[in-house]
């Protein structure tokens, strides 16, 4: 059990601007939000995109917090209180948290994987693969939070840093050797990530996504690229060079630089493409043919990254790809629902690259006159600029498209499907359908195939619930389709 700490023995070698106040004092909890204050917390101000912890400090006392880390001090100064000025809040957080549950990351071997597409299958098979090897292996994704087999519910791509490393801690207390974790670029910026120690880090693959936050493409990069960057020497730093922004990733790393590729001959783990169905795939990897379940060439990087970090780690070759072949997709990343008519597929894509790649997997594999219909959305309070893109894209590569709500969050979902129809092409109207409420979009789709038919629905895949006005409503694409497939079954 982890025990008390004084505020001297939390802060450690952190820098520390000015110190007001007793140092000797128990800590208890850490915390950012007043929500979460108890007696004997300590409190760090933050200032955040919609409000700033530091208009809560005296609130923060009031509930019981006896140290303050802050920014900005507050002009007048409880005496009983301990006061603490840093120049970053969010990073000092990130090392308080990882200081107060004894630096958890140094305890197991954490590997990140980033990029656009591709984080959550990636970092859930090495889970999957690691425990099938033999090893306790912790997980942290936007899906779920695992410790051994037990599961814990995820609410972000990447944690807040106490979190994290309270998770850390809990893995490396209960005999984890491995921690597969994906790392957003909105957790490098915010600094969320600040004080762990990563074995490795994965880069994927890097388009369009988050330009709401970013601002710009090169934000995005470099956000991504400061994750290499902070990378210890013992670490190595995996990237897929296939993706032009591959060899940014690995410019300034002192972690050692290792490449995967499909088609390029100078890279250290290469496999090739052989065969591509609704199965499975056949891939070439370090001369051995393996069968995997997984469908599509985006699954075939995501294999390649995998076993590559597995070797990397020590891993038996052969033991790896026998392993490897028995994996199954992560929950709603091309899950595919095989009816006597039609083949349902549920995929997470929300972005215009991850559509695309599900939709030309598609079409590699369907056969002459097999029609695609897609169900898809944008979500509200995100980049609006990919919405007609998305919208175009489902056109190119589908029979039949239906735009419909994904979250809409705050906004008005007729205002998201006007955007995404500006990118419609005028040869491509007849064939959208235009229908704001998504169960009767899943259920027109469904009731318009025809035998054979593939139906795509894009955009929330593993997500049970859907955002509208702030409010999170039961939502699960895959129950709805299950139901109404059932229901036109039985009415045939």
């Amino acid at each position: 059990m982890r025990k008390i700490k004084t505020i001297q023995e939390i802060i450690g070698t952190i820098p520390i601007l000015q110190t007001r106040g007793a140092t000797d004092k128990p800590i208890k909890s850490l915390c950012f939000d007043t929500r979460d204050v108890q007696d004997d917390a300590l409190f760090v101000a933050q200032k955040g995109t919609q409000t700033d912890g530091h208009l809560f400090i005296e609130q923060a006392v009031s509930k019981g917090a006896v140290c303050i880390v802050a920014e900005q001090l507050p002009e007048k100064l409880q005496d009983n209180i301990t006061y603490l000025q840093v120049k970053s809040s969010p990073c000092t957080l990130a090392l308080l948290a990882s200081n107060f549950y004894d630096n958890p990351s140094r305890k197991l071997k954490l590997i990140g994987i980033t990029g656009t597409n591709g984080k959550t299958t990636t970092a859930t098979l090495l889970w999957h693969l690691f425990s099938d090897l033999g090893f306790k292996t912790g997980l942290l994704s936007t899906i779920e939070n695992k410790i051994g087999q037990t599961s814990i519910s995820s609410t972000h791509t990447t944690a807040d840093a106490i979190q994290i490393n309270r998770l850390l801690s809990q893995m490396a207390e209960e005999g984890c050797s491995y921690c597969f974790m994906e790392v957003s670029s909105h957790a490098i910026v915010q600094q969320r990530i600040c004080g762990l120690e990563f074995a490795g880090g994965v880069f994927t693959n890097l388009t369009h996504d988050h330009l709401d936050y970013h601002k710009t493409f090169k934000e995005y990069i470099n956000a991504k690229k400061l994750f290499f960057d902070n990378l210890p020497k013992t670490a190595f730093a995996l990237a897929n060079t296939d993706d032009p922004n591959g060899k940014i990733m690995l410019q300034n790393t002192s972690a050692q630089r290792k490449t995967y590729s499909l088609y390029t001959a100078d890279c250290d783990f290469k496999a090739k493409l052989n065969e591509n169905t609704m199965e499975g795939i056949n891939l070439s990897i370090d001369n051995q043919n393996v069968w995997f379940q997984l469908v599509g060439k985006f699954n075939a990087y995501n294999l390649l990254s995998i076993y590559a970090t597995a070797v990397l780690l020590g891993m038996d070759k052969e033991e790896v790809l026998q392993k490897m072949s028995l994996l199954k997709s992560a929950k709603g990343r091309f899950t595919v629902i095989r009816d006597k008519d039609i083949s349902l597929i549920i995929d997470y894509a929300h972005t215009p690259d991850a559509l695309s790649n599900v939709l030309q997997t598609i079409q590699d594999v369907i056969v002459q006159d097999q029609e695609i219909i897609t169900v898809v959305g944008c979500g509200g309070n995100r980049d609006k600029s990919k919405r007609p893109t998305m919208a175009k894209i489902a056109c190119q590569l589908s029979s039949k498209v239906i735009l419909t709500s994904d979250n809409p969050r705050g906004e008005d979902p007729k205002k998201i499907l006007n955007d995404m129809l500006e990118g419609v092409p005028a040869k491509d109207e007849h064939k959208v359908f235009v229908i704001d409420d998504r169960k009767q979009a899943i259920k027109m789709a469904l009731t318009m195939a025809k035998p054979k038919t593939i139906v795509l629905i894009a955009g929330k895949g593993h997500e049970k619930y859907q955002e509208i006005n702030g409010v999170k409503y039961d939502f699960d694409d895959m129950e709805i389709a299950k139901t109404y497939l059932q229901n036109l079954n039985l009415n045939k």
